[in-house]
């Protein structure tokens, strides 16, 4: 299959709008419509809540993603000069004012920055951390979903090259992927899981206890997921031949896991939830 989409979907003067923008604008609305939603079906949560939280949470997810991008690129350049020379890399700190600008995001990042954001707004507030993310797990992964259509679009993010009959490539000259030839199409396998993972999550939302408990699973299910997909995705060696999302997933999962485990052991013994807090 070949992908010829103009990963540039219109421009405003010198402004060029590229659909990997637009999707993800599209997987921030539907955060918030998915908290509206809930809402109105029940969740104790008032909409100004809602929107100081998006408020607060859409510039920390923005910010700390941009930064793990920033020291994924100055680590590798480090360890691997060969590859700053060849341009695969950059360090910035060779040109820090790069740092402000210019493309280079990602998704754990972006999760893991907008979560401190809404944590530092909920003990401000006095609001239940464990209860909001417990609310927003679903949307979270849906809304990655939607973000990886526009990776999809602007030939980001693709997979090694393959010869199966699903794989694809990158016609459009001004597509990231351009020259990349035939590769795994990992940004629409990824599509594929998460939009999975929203269901088991969906499922489980009124189901799992306590509060907090399903943004655990949702954090486990796609570290795994990163862990693994990562080994047919090209990318620069970060630590021990992995890719930086495979080591912050394996982090993730080593501080999840546990936490899960001993929940669910909790859970059996029906300890109720105010003596698991005073357990903890």
């Amino acid at each position: 299959m070949t992908i010829s989409v103009d990963p540039v979907a219109f421009t405003v003067g010198p402004v060029s709008i590229r659909w990997y923008g637009i999707f993800i604008a599209l997987a921030v609305i539907w955060i918030v419509i998915w908290m509206v939603w809930q809402k109105k079906r029940g969740v104790n949560l008032t909409y100004d809540t809602i929107f100081t939280g998006f408020l607060v949470g859409i510039p920390s997810g923005v910010i700390i993603s941009r930064l793990l991008h920033v020291l994924d690129n100055i680590v590798v350049a480090k360890l691997h000069p060969e590859l700053a020379a060849a341009g695969q890399v950059f360090d910035y700190t060779q040109d820090p004012i790069k740092i402000l600008g210019g493309e280079g995001l990602t998704a754990y990042g972006a999760v893991l920055g907008a979560a401190l954001g809404v944590w530092i707004y909920c003990r401000i507030t006095k609001l239940d951390m464990g209860y909001v993310i417990h609310t927003l797990a679903p949307a979270i992964i849906s809304a990655q979903a939607i973000g990886r259509i526009g990776c999809t679009l602007n030939g980001c993010c693709y997979g090694i090259a393959c010869n199966l009959p699903w794989c694809v490539e990158y016609t459009n000259p001004d597509s990231v992927g351009f020259g990349a030839g035939v590769v795994h199409p990992t940004q629409i396998y990824e599509i594929i899981f998460n939009l999975i993972v929203f269901g088991v999550l969906w499922k489980l939302m009124s189901k799992v206890r306590p509060d907090g408990t399903l943004f655990l699973i949702y954090l486990a299910l796609y570290s795994a997921w990163r862990v693994g997909i990562d080994f047919i995705r090209p990318g620069s060696p970060f630590l021990f031949d992995l890719h930086q999302a495979q080591v912050i997933g394996i982090i993730v999962l080593v501080i999840t896991i546990p936490v899960l485990v001993r929940r669910m052991l909790r859970a059996r013994k029906k300890i109720p939830l105010q003596q698991e807090v005073e357990v903890s």
